[in-house]
């Protein structure tokens, strides 16, 4: 294998599966290796040593942190990290993978280290969150269990891990789209983006801006109606900036987050109101994309910033259109 396509093999890998493979990954395994190990790149340009030394600490890091990626092998030795034993991919995030490690927790492995810093951002909102937040609506956000350091013993590189309580059953924004191609009832997007609201009202009311309300971010518990907002690498506190955005969906981001300015409770709002309305597609009431786009006005202060007022404003719409709340069961399988 040449250096120039393992770099992009591991660019382009999504879960250990796409980077080493299920059939022979310790073969996988050692042509990355070989391809990219630091005393084998000889006279390449500066740009793609650095390239490849990066790509060989991800294939490193992350097969030292898997120990057999794919199907599990017999005899394989469990990988522990600050304690916690890891077992399968759970999911491959934007910026870390997260492993199952028991007792209902996932290990939360960032892929690479220059996102540390991202890490340290969802901890220190989860933290806010929790210490300020109404322990009512605590089950709307993941809760942070731990939060470490951990230095490959291999490549010297040091990652930022969080371990996270697990909810089971939770299926995102994305899923519900794909079972839903023609656009989302109202009656069931009302749940969601009602409970959003609370999510987000809980936030806020802590001093925290999630900054990346999109529909992978967004996961719901199709039977209770439940709703979590995940992925808080993104989020800014006391009126700071969005630090990144999230790859594909520069398009989704209102306008203080792309110029770089501060963001607000407004940009979440907006966002959300992007995702309901994406989620309902043509099927949207007039009365409700009407107040989508009051949730996306172009200017910060001319948008809604109190996710509890807009809560109460979104029931009287719903209120107007269906009348009384009632309980519809929802199923991904139309």
């Amino acid at each position: 294998m040449r250096t120039d396509e393992a770099i992009r093999l591991v660019a382009a890998a999504r879960t250990d599966a796409d980077l080493f493979g299920v059939d022979t990954p310790a073969r996988r395994y050692r042509e990355l290796v070989a391809a990219l190990h630091p005393d084998r790149l000889g006279a390449l340009d500066a740009r793609v040593r650095a390239a490849a030394t990066d790509a060989f600490v991800q294939v490193t890091t992350r097969w030292r942190a898997t120990g057999t990626p794919g199907p599990a092998t017999p005899g394989a030795a469990t990988v522990v990290l600050g304690g916690y034993p890891l077992g399968a991919l759970a999911h491959a995030g934007d910026l870390a993978d997260l492993y199952d490690v028991g007792a209902d927790r996932l290990l939360k492995l960032p892929r690479d280290p220059a996102d540390n810093d991202l890490m340290a951002r969802e901890a220190y909102a989860l933290r806010q969150i929790e210490d300020r937040g109404d322990p009512r609506h605590l089950p709307y956000v993941p809760r942070l269990v731990d939060s470490f350091r951990h230095r490959d013993a291999a490549s010297g590189a040091e990652r930022r891990i969080s371990v996270l309580a697990a909810v089971p059953g939770l299926h995102d924004l994305d899923a519900v789209r794909r079972a839903y191609p023609d656009g989302l009832d109202a009656r069931d997007a009302a749940w969601m983006w009602r409970r959003l609201l609370v999510a987000l009202g809980l936030a806020h009311r802590a001093g925290v801006v999630h900054g990346a309300v999109l529909p992978r971010h967004v996961l719901i518990e199709p039977d209770a109606h439940g709703v979590v907002l995940v992925d808080w690498c993104f989020s800014a506190v006391d009126g700071g900036t969005v630090p990144a955005l999230v790859p594909g969906h520069e398009d989704w981001y209102p306008p203080e987050v792309t110029a770089r300015r501060p963001a607000g409770p407004g940009t979440d709002l907006a966002m959300a109101a992007t995702c309901m309305s994406w989620l309902m597609g043509d099927r949207a009431p007039r009365e409700l994309r009407a107040f989508a786009d009051g949730c996306r006005r172009p200017a910060l202060t001319a948008r809604p910033d109190d996710a509890w007022r807009l809560l109460g404003e979104l029931d009287e719409v719903l209120d107007r259109l269906y009348g009384p709340r009632t309980f519809r069961p929802f199923t991904l399988n139309p």
